[in-house]
């Protein structure tokens, strides 16, 4: 079951991010494909994504097709590695999720700001 992940290629953070998830993902991480959002705008639109949403929220594309976004799209990527399984099961509990999208949301804003891109 492969999925793609739609992440800010333009972003260290985001890179540093992704090679870390591949290394803690191992074998398991061989069925994710990677596709930088730089510059893509067509490309997203096509898929259905807002090119300004996908760069202040994280989106994939599950192995059934549907395009996930936000908190769903970190706990699809995280059930994935048995290491991150705990932390998606935390951030899926609903008195968490709501205070992690916060968090995230005010943590992308601050970095997209600070880089001039929002």
């Amino acid at each position: 079951m492969s999925i793609i992940v739609y992440y800010d290629g333009a972003c260290e953070k985001c890179v540093r991010d992704r090679e870390n998830y591949e290394s803690m993902a191992g074998e398991s991480g061989r069925d994710v494909e990677w596709f930088d959002i730089t510059d893509k705008d067509d490309e997203l639109k096509a898929l259905g994504i807002d090119p300004k949403l996908a760069l202040t929220e994280l989106h994939i594309k599950d192995a059934d097709g549907n395009i996930l976004s936000e908190l769903d799209a970190y706990i699809v990527l995280m059930s994935r590695v048995p290491r991150l399984k705990p932390i998606a099961w935390l951030i899926s509990l609903p008195l968490i999720r709501p205070l992690c999208a916060w968090l995230y949301h005010g943590m992308v804003t601050r970095r997209l700001k600070r880089e001039g891109r929002l």
